[in-house]
């Protein structure tokens, strides 16, 4: 398991080249509620790689603002709140955890009241520089073949060098019926207003819909869990050129949770 070192996300910014190492990166975009995180992670085991899960350092952030009641509309104060930041995550598909400082918020950064003040979080450039260039150090630290690294701008902003790029989507109908599914409490129709409010604010920092060249598209709308998995995988060694030869043995049904 590797984790970031607290000063890792207060510079504001770090030379790519920093994290320049022999680590082959899958890099997977796309938007909330198109199964990334889930697909991800089964995709990471089936090629034996490590698993980063980008959007729970914004979530951790956001979580971490709300603990000091921050206002995380208020860039400055969330920029200030970055100074006692101690985010760790595991990159560990079969035992995945988040921390900050020594608080496990695994479960706590789903919460939807840090769904709603995450995109407030992620919108500041000075705050995506330095955890972009915390996701490189982390990666080129990890001791393994490859990390599948998933989230959104990673195509094009975190891994625009990356081997093997897909952009996973959905029809947003369907994206919405998976979330809902998912959460207890809301109706499909609260969710799929929150996941509009949310492809809508988020649209407004970074491009997530729309696949940059070499950018390859895997669409699930028709597909199920297991189907997506094995279509992802399918460009990601088509990609790698068969760099990274799959084990039989680690590539099973998974089960599908939060993006």
């Amino acid at each position: 398991m590797t984790d970031t070192a607290p000063e890792a996300l207060a510079a504001d910014t770090v030379a790519a080249d920093t994290a320049a190492s022999d680590v082959v990166i899958v890099a997977v975009d796309g938007p909330a509620g198109s199964g990334k995180s889930s697909v991800s992670k089964q995709v990471a085991r089936a090629l034996g790689f490590g698993y980063l899960d980008t959007g729970a350092a914004y979530r951790a952030l956001a979580w971490h603002a709300l603990a000091r009641e921050v206002d995380t509309s208020d860039a400055t104060a969330v920029l200030e709140a970055v100074s006692d930041f101690d985010f760790r995550i595991s990159l560990d598909p079969d035992d995945y955890w988040v921390r900050s400082g020594e608080v496990d918020v695994t479960e706590a950064i789903r919460e939807q009241r840090v769904t709603d003040a995450v995109s407030g979080v992620a919108r500041v450039p000075a705050i995506r520089r330095a955890i972009n260039a915390a996701f490189r150090r982390l990666v080129a630290a990890s001791g393994r073949p490859g990390v599948v690294v998933e989230g959104r701008d990673i195509t094009t902003v975190v891994a625009p060098d990356a081997p093997a790029r897909i952009l996973l989507t959905a029809d947003p109908a369907v994206r919405a019926a998976r979330r809902s599914a998912e959460i207890s409490g809301s109706t499909a129709a609260e969710v799929a207003e929150a996941l509009r409010r949310r492809d809508s604010s988020d649209s407004k920092v970074v491009d997530f819909l729309t696949a940059a060249p070499g950018v390859a598209v895997v669409d699930s709308t028709a597909l199920d869990f297991d189907e997506t998995v094995a279509e992802v995988l399918a460009v990601a060694r088509r990609e790698l050129g068969g760099a990274a030869p799959v084990d039989p043995d680690r590539v099973a049904p998974g089960v599908e949770g939060k993006d």
